[in-house]
């Protein structure tokens, strides 16, 4: 995995996947920082015009003074972003 800055993940109260991301990064020892949405379009109005999406989860991960938002849902594509291997159970 390359030097990561930041995680941040946006997400809401009792969105499954937001969760499984969360995990993920804890399973990892990824530290990140939450955007709740919940009760905030305001901040969704943010994911919009950044990424022109407003559902959640949204990962974004910033390298230096660049950030890159993960905005499908599934962990192969938060993966793929952090370069982290599967290992093996």
């Amino acid at each position: 995995m390359s030097e990561i800055q930041s995680v941040i993940v946006w997400s809401k109260e009792g969105c499954h996947y937001c969760a499984e991301v969360k995990d993920f990064l804890h399973e990892k020892s990824i530290p990140y920082q939450t955007i709740d949405v919940t009760n905030h379009d305001e901040r969704r109005d943010i994911l919009d015009i950044k990424y022109g999406v407003r559902h959640v989860p949204v990962v974004e991960i910033g390298e230096g003074h660049t950030y890159k938002g993960i905005t499908k849902v599934g962990l192969e594509y938060l993966k793929e972003a952090l370069q982290v291997e599967e290992t093996p159970s």
